[in-house]
């Protein structure tokens, strides 16, 4: 039995070797991984902000007081362009042709009204076809208002228009609200997800295409042999650009802090890639051709990165997106990578995500190594 387990070990790391070569005579191949997980990581995270930045706003100030001033001085780049000064019947003519995306109107007497002790209303029109832009925004907007209001009644108006509630937020992981620190890690994330699934997934359709998977199964070795080296091999180079991609272009680069355990994350990438390229193998048996294996891709890919958790919080899915993508690794494995770091968590904390991956993955590879054979004789 001993001998048995040393020669299919011995089988597994030969053709895993015989993997790397296959990768490294492919250059389009590894310029891609080297891109993804370099220049690509990098443009994804600063490119696309999350954050208000340059928003062109317009004020059409009726009251013409000191407090409206200092409301439309307050709105200052980088979040906000400088405020363009309109009268209201170019507000609506604005806003149509997307010359705005937020209208602030200050209405006449405002000043003397909250002196009063009344509460007059400033309008705020919005453009919500950018709907991230228009919604950070208008929260940046009313911030900016009730803080130049609350400014003003100190220096000596109605301080009873003024809540008596002060709000002090304390914000833990990401204390700056960069979103480049979430786009980072979600880009290698993604990468990983994307280039597991594909390399794997089309390093066994080229070889069947070839004719080299039946050479492979009329010697002496098994389709879990033949599987294992392929995830092996194809995970072992897709961990290490990942782990490239994270020291160096996130951490050092993108100056992200990184919380917890590296080893911790890298093992659990591990396990992660295990998943995913059993899910490449398995499409790969369900796919007779490379264009048939690019569309399940794009089925299995686009899902798995919009529905797991990294753009949107599942929270706000439906309850059935939210049971179906259980039984898909990526939402545990993002829900593991940031609890390691963002938060430091210990294993102790995930172990359950540990678990969940490693089970779904063995249920995609049990998967995959039934429908083996039947695929190759199909093909």
């Amino acid at each position: 039995m001993a001998e048995i387990r040393r020669g299919r070990l011995a089988n597994i790391g030969r053709l895993g070797v015989k993997e790397l070569r296959s990768l490294a005579a492919d250059r389009i191949l590894l310029i891609v991984i080297v891109w993804a997980f370099t220049v690509g990581l990098y443009v994804a995270a600063t490119g696309m902000s999350r954050e208000l930045h340059n928003a062109p706003v317009a004020v059409v100030d009726e009251d013409g007081s000191q407090l409206s001033a200092q409301i439309v001085d307050a709105l200052y780049p980088p979040y906000f362009r400088v405020p363009q000064l309109i009268d209201a019947s170019r507000m609506d003519e604005g806003l149509d042709r997307g010359e705005y995306s937020f209208a602030i109107v200050i209405p006449a007497h405002f000043q003397r009204d909250l002196v009063a002790g009344r509460q007059p209303v400033v309008q705020l029109n919005i453009d919500a076809t950018i709907m991230s832009q228009s919604f950070i925004g208008s929260g940046y907007i009313q911030s900016i208002i009730a803080g130049e209001v609350i400014n003003f009644v100190g220096h000596g108006a109605d301080v009873s228009a003024v809540s008596p509630v002060k709000l002090l937020p304390r914000v833990r992981f990401n204390p700056n609200l960069n979103g480049m620190w979430f786009g980072g890690m979600m880009e290698v994330i993604n990468n990983i997800t994307m280039l597991s699934i594909i390399l794997v997934g089309a390093a066994f359709i080229r070889e069947r295409e070839h004719g080299t998977l039946e050479h492979l199964l009329v010697m002496p070795l098994s389709a879990f042999e033949i599987m294992a080296a392929k995830v092996w091999a194809n995970g072992l180079v897709v961990l290490l650009a990942a782990s490239v991609g994270l020291l160096v272009v996130v951490h050092r680069l993108l100056e992200v802090p990184i919380a917890g355990s590296v080893p911790l994350f890298l093992l659990a990438a591990a396990l992660y890639l295990f998943s995913t390229a059993s899910i490449g193998i398995f499409l790969g048996t369900l796919a007779r051709s490379m264009p048939q294996f690019g569309l399940l891709i794009i089925l299995v890919i686009i899902p798995l990165q919009l529905l797991s958790g990294g753009v949107t919080p599942q929270e706000s899915m439906p309850v059935l997106v939210q049971q179906v993508m259980t039984v898909a690794p990526t939402p545990h494995f993002i829900k593991l990578a940031q609890g390691v770091l963002y938060r430091g968590a210990g294993f102790e904390a995930v172990w359950p995500q540990f678990l969940a991956i490693g089970v779904i993955g063995a249920v995609f590879f049990a998967a995959a190594q039934h429908r083996f054979r039947k695929s190759v004789t199909q093909g």
